[in-house]
């Protein structure tokens, strides 16, 4: 009994007594498995939703677009986010400054009840259209800045599962608005980005001091090849955005956008750090190709089944793009700012030029299939290519061409981590600990709690407490302090 108290009792993990020890709800079980996410994290899949609801592909329609409508909303948004990156030293660290959520606020909410205000009073469309329109562009740019600069401070494993989860959320929300009557889905969406701006600073408000703004004073070239890969998956995208939302749902409740979603956020909840991130361009080219070239060629359900794996594709790379460009944030405190407000708006730039060539291919070929076939061909050249540089890198944390513009050297950070990773194969060949076990192992080592090694790992309180029994059993140890004193000293290096 002593050593199994010691085990689950260990009043640095904060864990309770098993469970199974205990009556269990029914259903229990299931739930244990379901990822710890923190609730504050997916906020950015309010703002998602918010922007199909109002702007982008709305199931509702909306008098005020026909006076200004998806290119003007863009062409703000995209002025908002150049302007961010061009002046990101004197912003930064934007998501400490109230007045910027105060501005992302009244922008979103102003442009909400503006293009609500079209549906109620039709006679006011063209009045309200323009300051709707660009307002909502503006706030769009903004919100989208802030919920960056809060990704730029966490790892890509955990950008990825929370970006992941905001597909989800946006797209269940968006399901759920769509079974409002009008008054209520008005003030739905008007509560949207001031929940998600609540969730945003509750999210920086929970990063420790060695996590918040780390942004380095270093001058940077811009990483132009992954920009620009995902320019020509958007430009892609956007040649099939009017078929999209000609069957009533946008880009983010789309069912290839929510499967995705779904698939990929398994995906690196079971597979972990293990996951191997080249997965992600790898469904991307085959769906993006299938959409544009194979499907339509013999013509196997033709429209449905092309849209489906175009966003499918999209929304792959778009999440390898987040953790890249995340990523690039984390490791060498490259502006976020920078970062995210160069590549959303070029990746918005292509987006709207793809709109347009769209438009011009429809009325020069009259809706001729084989003219369509032939710039899907060229499409598809383009996003092969593409892939095949970003193929090129050799990992997924290779620095894209990002140089070091100053003659400071880049800090050596490969000795450590070789050193560790070393100790950690040994440590778990010695005593037989699965990868998992090692994790929760490194973390406890390092002065973590159960719940910081919950939110860590994205697992659940029990599953956390079965991995620290089965830890302290294989290591043959009752406490923490042994574990520590194991791990530093039980496995020699060299």
């Amino acid at each position: 009994m002593g050593k199994h108290m010691a085990e689950v009792l260990d009043p640095d993990l904060l864990i309770s007594l098993p469970s199974s020890e205990g009556a269990r709800l029914p259903g229990s079980r299931l739930f244990d498995r379901i990822p710890y996410v923190p609730l504050a994290f997916v906020g950015l899949g309010l703002y998602r939703a918010w922007i199909e609801l109002v702007f982008v592909g709305s199931f509702v329609k909306f008098p005020f677009e026909a006076f200004a409508g998806h290119d003007v909303y863009d062409f703000a948004m995209i002025v908002v986010l150049i302007l961010g990156a061009v002046f990101h030293r004197a912003l930064e660290p934007l998501i400490e400054r109230g007045a910027a959520f105060a501005a992302t606020a009244a922008t979103m909410v102003s442009s909400t009840c503006l293009a609500w205000l079209s549906v109620a009073a039709p006679s006011l469309a063209a009045s309200v259209a323009f300051p709707a329109t660009v307002l909502g562009g503006i706030g769009t740019a903004f919100i989208i800045l802030l919920w960056s600069e809060l990704y730029g401070c966490l790892s890509p494993f955990r950008v990825g599962l929370y970006y992941c989860a905001s597909i989800i959320v946006a797209a269940f929300v968006i399901y759920f608005c769509r079974g409002l009557a009008y008054p209520w889905l008005f003030g739905t969406s008007a509560l949207l980005p001031l929940i998600s701006l609540v969730l945003l600073a509750i999210g920086s408000m929970s990063l420790t001091p060695d996590e918040r703004n780390h942004v380095s004073p270093r001058s940077f070239s811009f990483p132009w090849k992954p920009t620009l890969l995902m320019a020509v998956y958007a430009f892609a995208f956007s040649l099939r955005e009017q078929s999209q939302y000609a069957s009533s749902f946008g880009p983010h409740s789309a069912f290839g956008t929510l499967f995705m979603g779904v698939l990929l956020f398994v995906m690196i909840h079971r597979q972990g750090r293990d996951f191997q991130f080249a997965t992600l361009y790898r469904f991307a080219l085959p769906l993006m190709t299938g959409a544009f070239l194979v499907l339509p060629a013999f013509g196997w359900f033709n429209t449905q089944v092309s849209d489906f794996c175009a966003m499918a594709s999209y929304t792959a790379f778009s999440v390898l793009i987040m953790m890249l460009m995340a990523s690039m944030s984390y490791r060498y405190g490259i502006s976020a700012l920078w970062l995210f407000g160069i590549e959303r708006g070029v990746r918005a730039a292509v987006s709207l030029v793809g709109r347009q060539a769209s438009e011009g291919i429809m009325s020069l070929s009259g809706g001729s299939d084989a003219y369509g076939l032939v710039i899907g061909s060229i499409t598809v050249a383009m996003v092969v290519v593409g892939t095949v540089l970003f193929m090129s890198e050799k990992d997924f944390f290779a620095r894209w061409g990002v140089s070091f513009k100053d003659d400071e050297p880049e800090p050596d950070e490969s000795a450590d981590h070789l050193e560790e990773r070393a100790r950690s194969e040994e440590i778990a060949q010695r005593y037989g600990l699965s990868p998992r076990e090692v994790e929760v192992a490194q973390l406890l080592a390092v002065g973590k709690t159960g719940p910081q090694v919950q939110s860590e790992l994205f697992i659940s309180k029990d599953t956390v407490k079965t991995h620290v029994k089965h830890i302290y059993r294989k290591m043959g140890i009752h406490s923490r302090d042994e574990l520590i004193e194991r791990w530093s000293d039980g496995a020699p290096i060299g």
